[in-house]
């Protein structure tokens, strides 16, 4: 690169304590070094913002490391090859990869993967095609087990896990039940997705929307909420039925530690399977072949719809993030940085 290039980036200014506010966050300008031998240098178009990265924050030990405090916030990205320094990738290459929350990003190219347009749109590497199209897949068929004819049920169903983990229950033959925030949303999962039934939880107890729209039980619950939905969702599940533990967002800006089911010897005596899970772990990474091909195909046959919620510019991404967390968004809640060239 013969001229300097410079590039903005978020950083976390503060740990948030409870919910994140923009005082978090402050946008920071940053010189953009030349890619070494072995690295590529990317433009990034659009960055990912997701519920995990609520527990990155703050300060404690988890299966990520937490952000630091005056560093760049990190996350998906997909973008656009700059300049290569390594063999496999050219300028004008479409990829996915690490480097999120700001414009540019330098690394080594084995972080990141080549990425086909043709299959989908690029921002559909951040959701259907990424980390929580594979999460739904992954958690649903090899944890979940459903089987043709069961119930499963999807809490935070139209976000971007929850509404792909009921278009392929609905794949498979299952009655699929979810729950969301919002008339409109519940409305989405009826008439976009193909969801059997849906209910608002903020209209009443869950545990009496499950007992109207589950009445014969739960097989397989796929929870992405935790709280009331898992206590009320144990209460209706069938002997040996499966429980997915996916996430908590009901309980990631809480400060004090939330209460555990109280129906939890159910799990006794119903014979349930609870298992939680990291789509990262090497274990489920093993199934990323078979979910490219089966859920890219599911797209290009449009057997599966991707929905995203789109946010434009970098200064507003800690916007879409503190509304994903406040349920803004219906799909994946995706940031668009640049156009490509």
């Amino acid at each position: 690169m013969a001229k300097e290039l410079k590039g903005r980036a978020i950083h976390l200014k503060s740990r948030p304590q409870g919910e994140p506010t923009a005082a978090n966050f402050e946008l920071v300008e940053t010189t953009i070094p030349e890619p070494a031998e072995g690295q590529i240098l990317v433009c990034n178009l659009f960055m990912s913002v997701d519920p995990y990265m609520r527990g990155r924050m703050n300060d404690v030990k988890s299966y990520v490391p937490p952000f630091q405090v005056g560093q760049p916030l990190d996350g998906g990205v997909v973008g656009q090859v700059v300049h290569s320094k390594a063999l496999g990738f050219e300028e004008g290459d479409f990829v996915s990869g690490p480097g999120g929350w700001r414009e540019y990003h330098v690394a080594p190219a084995n972080q990141y993967m080549k990425v086909d347009p043709g299959v989908g749109s690029l921002s559909a590497y951040l959701g259907v095609l990424g980390m929580p199209g594979m999460t739904a897949y992954v958690g649903l068929l090899d944890l979940g087990k459903p089987q043709a004819g069961e119930t499963v049920f999807v809490s935070g169903a139209a976000g971007a896990v929850g509404g792909l983990v009921g278009q392929i229950a609905k794949l498979k033959g299952c009655r699929v039940v979810g729950s969301a925030g919002s008339a409109e949303k519940v409305k989405h999962l009826r008439e976009e997705l193909g969801f059997d039934d849906a209910f608002n939880y903020k209209d009443g107890p869950v545990a009496q929307a499950l007992e109207r729209t589950c009445p014969e039980g739960i097989d397989v619950y796929f929870d992405n909420v935790g709280g009331e939905h898992l206590e009320a969702s144990i209460g209706k599940m069938k002997n040996y039925g499966r429980i997915v533990l996916c996430g908590a967002i009901s309980q990631y800006n809480a400060t004090a530690p939330a209460p555990g089911p109280r129906n939890l010897m159910l799990a006794v005596a119903r014979r349930l399977t609870l298992q939680g899970f990291i789509v990262s772990d090497e274990r489920h990474q093993e199934r990323r072949p078979d979910f490219l091909r089966d859920v890219g195909g599911w797209l290009r046959e449009k057997k599966v719809k991707e929905v995203e919620t789109v946010v434009e510019g970098l200064d507003k991404a800690p916007e879409a993030f503190i509304g994903l967390l406040r349920g803004h968004n219906t799909g994946k809640m995706v940031v668009k940085l640049a156009s490509p060239v």
